[in-house]
């Protein structure tokens, strides 16, 4: 018998799966790593064919797991080698990263 936990679980895995078929589809495709956050949950980390990169939040591992299998995306152990090296950034990104680690530019 299934629990309401179990069901809001399962609803949860099919809206994250619906949004990283979006991004997928939006970027031509795309491959993902799920990285562990604590309590917090499990960061789906996503990386489109075209360089774009994004990121969902589950609410747990299992979830997480779930929505990545329901979208048909490839998973990825770590975020290094071949698949880092897709990503692709803008000046926001430096800008951004230049501001946190050397006292660069705000950001609006």
């Amino acid at each position: 018998m299934e629990t309401q936990s179990d069901a809001r679980a399962e609803r949860r895995a099919a809206k994250l799966a619906k949004q990283i078929s979006a991004f997928a589809k939006q970027h031509g495709g795309a491959e993902g790593q799920l990285a562990y956050l604590g309590q917090m949950g499990t960061r789906i980390v996503l990386v489109g064919e075209d360089g774009g990169w994004g990121d969902l939040v589950a609410p747990s591992h299992a979830i997480a797991q779930a929505a990545a299998e329901k979208a048909g995306l490839t998973l990825h152990e770590s975020f290094d080698g071949d698949f880092a090296a897709k990503v692709r950034t803008g000046p926001y990104e430096w800008t951004r990263m230049a501001g946190i680690q050397l006292g660069g530019p705000a950001n609006p």
